[in-house]
């Protein structure tokens, strides 16, 4: 394949262009707050209020995880709270007994206890016990939501102190729900013995059980979402959903390799990358950007404003530098907090960002990404090849490219703490170590 460049390469050329501005950055970065200590009390409200589930839902969220999708949540609404030009009306729907959007309302359940039925571990006392000879109760009328006022189309600038509605909270809980729903999928599919230095769930409670809870939590988060009563949100989110699927059949797709050499090969190269770069969307920055951007929605932020498009923005571009470093931190030497080996994603016959750019040094990479590492020996080869290349470095300044872009998309954002601590964020991504 010779020294050609791929399109990836070419569109992000100005990475070494940037990399001494992100020097810069790094050095502010002292002086902007840490995201989690800023939102620690959002933070542990958070993870002590997951709704409804199992011993094996909580084995996952019970562990240590960066939590940054929620994160993500409650950055954005500190950061767009108060300037859409529906605040008025979503702060008074977290207020007004009847509009839907208080905690207590989000909590109560769809149907009359009498009837919810489904032996929930975690159902209220209320919930009738199961009896074969089920006998109505009477019903009380459903009453009329409150008129609201007139308060759509008046801005009025930050809310100070920051406010996060409850719509956002649980819309937070709801991306942790599908995130974990996605890990227990995953390590059933991928055979995963450890997830970060413990037993996997598959691993702990068998692939039936694992499968089952994934689906459980699925059906629980779909159930809190359809309660927000915001259309957009919930069809963000339950794209979302379709997205992990798509990724998932995304990676499984075999990477054709064409014989003849030169530009054929170079094209082939091209695809592997799309591929690649469409995956990691898939199943990595969906969940950030359109959590993000749903955020922004619930806090009053209509169509057409500019604050939705930068909380989308934000977190895709974060999303794929936070996959980007992930993968060049499979290559690094065993890490037991990760719970394998260095270059693990080859044993599961993925060709990621650091091999991808291998191959373009090492023509002879190609045909062992084609059959995806399936021959003894191959796994080795292939992984003295990668750090023998430039993969893992180059990797990295696509990560700091991407973690750059979704730095200077947030810039109109109107000056405050939370916008200070989503720079910090996107600056951090690209340091971390775990």
């Amino acid at each position: 394949m010779g020294r050609t460049e791929p399109e990836s390469s070419i569109c992000f050329s100005r990475a070494s262009r940037i990399v001494s501005s992100v020097h810069e950055a790094r050095r502010r970065v002292l002086k902007l707050p840490d995201p989690l200590k800023f939102l620690e009390p959002h933070m542990l409200y958070f993870r002590e209020r997951h709704p409804g589930l199992t011993e094996i839902a909580r084995y996952y969220f019970l562990r240590p995880s960066k939590q940054l999708r929620p994160l993500l949540v409650f950055l954005f609404s500190q950061a767009t709270n108060g300037i859409g030009r529906n605040w008025g009306l979503k702060k008074w729907e977290s207020e007004c007994v009847g509009a839907g959007g208080s905690a207590d309302e989000l909590d109560r359940p769809f149907t009359p206890p009498d009837v919810l039925n489904d032996w929930n571990p975690c159902r209220p006392d209320t919930t009738a016990c199961f009896n074969p000879d089920f006998i109505s109760s009477e019903r009380r009328p459903r009453q009329s939501p409150p008129e609201p006022p007139d308060l759509f189309g008046q801005p009025a600038g930050l809310v100070s102190p920051p406010l996060i509605l409850p719509t956002q909270m649980r819309l937070a809980q709801i991306l942790e729900m599908i995130h974990a729903a996605s890990l227990l999928h995953d390590d059933v599919i991928d055979r995963s013995p450890l997830r970060r230095g413990v037993a996997s769930a598959p691993e702990a409670f068998g692939n039936k059980l694992s499968v089952l809870a994934g689906n459980f939590i699925l059906g629980r988060a779909s159930t809190a979402l359809a309660r927000l009563g915001d259309l957009e949100v919930i069809e963000l989110i339950a794209s979302i959903i379709s997205n992990l699927v798509e990724g998932e059949i995304l990676q499984m797709r075999d990477v054709q390799i064409q014989q003849d050499a030169g530009v054929a090969a170079a094209q082939s190269g091209k695809e592997a990358w799309t591929l690649y770069l469409q995956k990691t969307y898939m199943k990595t920055a969906s969940l950030m950007a359109k959590g993000a951007r749903a955020a922004v929605a619930l806090g009053g932020c209509t169509e057409g404003e500019l604050w939705r498009e930068v909380a989308y923005a934000y977190g895709r571009n974060l999303g794929i530098a936070f996959q980007l470093i992930d993968d060049v931190l499979d290559y690094a030497a065993g890490d037991a907090t990760l719970g394998k080996p260095g270059g693990a994603d080859l044993q599961l016959g993925l060709a990621t960002g650091p091999a991808l750019y291998a191959w373009e040094e090492f023509p002879e990479l190609g045909p062992l990404i084609a059959r995806k590492f399936a021959e003894k020996g191959d796994v080795e080869h292939a992984r003295s090849l990668v750090k023998a290349s430039r993969g893992v470095e180059r990797t990295r300044e696509l990560a700091v490219a991407y973690a750059q872009q979704a730095l200077e998309v947030i810039q109109p954002l109107p000056e405050s703490e939370a916008k200070n601590a989503l720079e910090a964020l996107a600056l951090r991504v690209t340091k971390r170590t775990f």
